[in-house]
Protein backbone atom coordinates (compact mmCIF):
# COMPACT_ATOMS: atom_id res chain seq x y z
CA UNK A 1 0.00 0.00 0.00
CA UNK A 2 1.14 3.53 -0.75
CA UNK A 3 1.99 5.77 2.21
CA UNK A 4 2.86 9.41 2.75
CA UNK A 5 6.57 10.12 2.57
CA UNK A 6 8.16 10.19 6.01
CA UNK A 7 10.14 13.30 6.95
CA UNK A 8 13.48 11.51 6.50
CA UNK A 9 12.56 10.01 3.13
CA UNK A 10 10.93 13.26 2.00
CA UNK A 11 14.13 15.27 2.46
CA UNK A 12 16.33 12.72 0.71
CA UNK A 13 14.02 12.11 -2.25
CA UNK A 14 12.72 15.62 -2.86
CA UNK A 15 16.04 17.51 -2.75
CA UNK A 16 17.22 16.22 -6.15
CA UNK A 17 13.81 16.96 -7.69
CA UNK A 18 13.78 20.49 -6.29
CA UNK A 19 17.28 21.01 -7.69
CA UNK A 20 15.94 19.91 -11.08
CA UNK A 21 13.14 22.48 -11.27
CA UNK A 22 10.34 20.96 -9.24
CA UNK A 23 8.74 23.13 -6.55
CA UNK A 24 6.76 22.27 -3.45
CA UNK A 25 3.12 23.23 -3.13
CA UNK A 26 2.77 22.95 0.64
CA UNK A 27 -0.95 23.81 0.57
CA UNK A 28 -1.60 20.58 -1.32
CA UNK A 29 1.45 18.56 -0.23
CA UNK A 30 2.35 18.29 -3.90
CA UNK A 31 5.22 18.99 -6.26
CA UNK A 32 4.81 21.06 -9.41
CA UNK A 33 6.87 21.70 -12.52
CA UNK A 34 6.34 23.35 -15.89
CA UNK A 35 8.01 21.72 -18.88
CA UNK A 36 8.63 23.77 -22.01
CA UNK A 37 9.06 22.20 -25.44
CA UNK A 38 9.89 23.54 -28.91
CA UNK A 39 6.28 23.36 -30.09
CA UNK A 40 2.84 21.88 -29.49
CA UNK A 41 3.62 18.57 -31.19
CA UNK A 42 6.64 17.96 -28.93
CA UNK A 43 4.59 18.81 -25.84
CA UNK A 44 1.79 16.42 -26.81
CA UNK A 45 4.29 13.71 -27.78
CA UNK A 46 5.91 13.96 -24.36
CA UNK A 47 2.50 13.81 -22.70
CA UNK A 48 1.67 10.63 -24.61
CA UNK A 49 4.93 9.00 -23.49
CA UNK A 50 4.27 10.10 -19.91
CA UNK A 51 0.69 8.79 -20.09
CA UNK A 52 1.94 5.30 -20.94
CA UNK A 53 4.07 5.21 -17.77
CA UNK A 54 1.34 6.79 -15.64
CA UNK A 55 -1.13 4.17 -16.80
CA UNK A 56 1.37 1.34 -16.28
CA UNK A 57 2.01 2.51 -12.72
CA UNK A 58 -1.64 3.47 -12.08
CA UNK A 59 -0.53 6.89 -10.92
CA UNK A 60 -1.82 9.78 -12.98
CA UNK A 61 -0.59 13.38 -12.96
CA UNK A 62 -2.69 16.48 -12.90
CA UNK A 63 -1.54 18.46 -15.89
CA UNK A 64 -2.42 21.33 -18.14
CA UNK A 65 -1.10 21.93 -21.65
CA UNK A 66 -1.00 25.30 -23.38
CA UNK A 67 0.81 25.22 -26.72
CA UNK A 68 4.40 24.22 -25.89
CA UNK A 69 4.13 24.17 -22.09
CA UNK A 70 2.89 21.43 -19.78
CA UNK A 71 2.32 22.20 -16.11
CA UNK A 72 2.40 19.08 -13.95
CA UNK A 73 1.17 18.61 -10.38
CA UNK A 74 1.99 15.39 -8.55
CA UNK A 75 0.36 14.26 -5.32
CA UNK A 76 -1.21 11.01 -4.20
CA UNK A 77 -4.87 11.65 -3.52
CA UNK A 78 -5.37 8.27 -1.80
CA UNK A 79 -2.98 9.22 1.00
CA UNK A 80 -3.54 12.98 1.02
CA UNK A 81 -0.08 14.07 -0.06
CA UNK A 82 3.28 13.07 -1.46
CA UNK A 83 4.20 9.41 -1.77
CA UNK A 84 6.97 7.37 -3.37
CA UNK A 85 4.77 7.13 -6.49
CA UNK A 86 5.06 10.90 -6.98
CA UNK A 87 8.82 10.78 -6.71
CA UNK A 88 9.00 7.83 -9.13
CA UNK A 89 6.77 9.55 -11.69
CA UNK A 90 8.60 12.89 -11.35
CA UNK A 91 11.91 11.18 -12.10
CA UNK A 92 10.39 9.44 -15.13
CA UNK A 93 8.89 12.71 -16.45
CA UNK A 94 12.27 14.41 -16.15
CA UNK A 95 13.94 11.51 -17.94
CA UNK A 96 11.38 11.60 -20.78
CA UNK A 97 11.87 15.36 -21.16
CA UNK A 98 15.61 14.83 -21.58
Amino acid sequence: MTELLSDAVRKATLEPLLANGWALDPARDAIVKTYEFANFAEAIGWMMQAAIWAEKWQHHPEWCNVYNKVEVVLTTHDVGGLSALDVKLARKLDHLAG
